[in-house]
């Protein structure tokens, strides 16, 4: 399937319902199996994917509803890493995980959950991971004692899954690391993981970077500043920014950006229950298309829509696509 100009997307998540919300606490509390917890998933991730395709997305994810939260759906699978499964009462808790020895290379298990999006999508479909640098900060490291050593581990394990989902026939994916945001001196070792981590992945890659979105509210402040010139080592085809809720602000450090990159902009803010109108979409892609040109713009929320309400995200994501239309237009596609 050929993109439009503008392709238009999510950055990963879709809106969690409240029904799946309950659910999934009701399988920590044990009143429910595991076996119904995956068939409720299953429903759940059909759903989303319906969503998406109705409001007229160009790529489609599977709204990352199997996932609790960005860290835990990777640390209970990664080897070598050892989760306490009572530790957390509320599906969006974190465990307490932690690695007490060197991480072996083995299977994150995940091709399963790529092959349930890509059977029930016609479209192109992407799908997400956590970074290794996000990772570390979340997983307590009695072995490594060096971030960087750690999370290196981890990009070699996770680069031999991110080829298994490309045989599987992923042909795009994202790697999320909000935490350079938290953590901006790590920006020079983080580029070098991530590098190590798509070595060899036969894949249109995406680096989404924002400012954290822990129930809805940025878990950081700060601008883009701080990831040049490292970020432009990073061997990624696009990076996938927040601009929205900052007004664009950030956009002319990208006025100079490397042809070799696309560039992912936030037009619709998910801090927000305000649902934009398509013009301010489309005049944020005005803006956006002073820096970068059309063919290396793909569009998108800021984050992922996890903690906004079902109509609100929906609607939000149909008026991301009316006003991205209304550039094509103008663009004369």
């Amino acid at each position: 399937m050929n993109l439009p100009i503008l392709p238009t997307t999510v950055v990963g998540s879709y809106s969690m319902p409240g029904w799946l919300e309950r659910l999934k606490t009701e399988f920590f509390a044990r009143r429910i199996s595991k076996h119904e917890l995956d068939e409720i998933h299953d429903a759940a991730v059909k759903a989303a994917i319906k969503d998406q395709e109705v409001a007229g997305l160009d790529i489609i994810t599977d709204g990352e509803l199997r996932r609790d939260n960005m860290i835990d759906y990777f640390a209970e699978r990664l080897p070598g890493v050892q989760t306490d499964h009572t530790s957390k009462k509320f599906y969006y808790d974190f465990y307490d995980s932690v690695v007490r020895g060197k991480i072996p290379m083995a299977s994150l298990r995940l091709i399963n959950d790529f092959k349930f999006l890509a059977a029930f999508t016609d479209r192109p479909a992407k799908f997400c991971v956590t970074g290794p640098h996000s990772l570390v900060k979340r997983i307590k490291d009695e072995h490594y004692k060096n971030e960087e050593a750690f999370a290196m581990d981890l990009a070699r394990v996770m680069n031999m899954e991110l080829k298994e989902l490309v045989r599987a026939g992923a042909r795009y994916l994202q790697i999320d690391e909000p935490y350079y945001s938290g953590f901006p001196e790590d920006i020079h070792w983080g580029v070098k993981v991530v590098n190590t981590l798509v070595e060899g992945v036969d894949a249109k890659i995406t680096l989404h970077i924002c400012y954290g979105n822990r129930y809805g509210k940025p878990s950081w402040a700060g601008n883009y500043r701080y990831l040049f010139p490292a970020i432009l080592e990073a061997k990624v085809h696009q990076l996938s920014l927040e601009f929205a809720r900052r007004g664009g602000e950030d956009l002319e450090l990208f006025k100079e950006f490397p042809n070799r990159f696309e560039l992912g902009v936030g037009v619709i803010d998910v801090k927000t229950h305000e649902i934009e109108t398509p013009e301010i979409v489309a005049e944020r892609l005005r803006k956006a298309l002073k820096f970068v040109p059309a063919e290396r713009i793909h569009v998108l929320p800021d984050c992922g829509c996890l903690h906004l309400p079902q109509e609100v995200a929906f609607a939000k994501l149909k008026t991301m696509v009316q006003g991205t239309k209304i550039i094509r237009k103008e663009l004369g596609g």
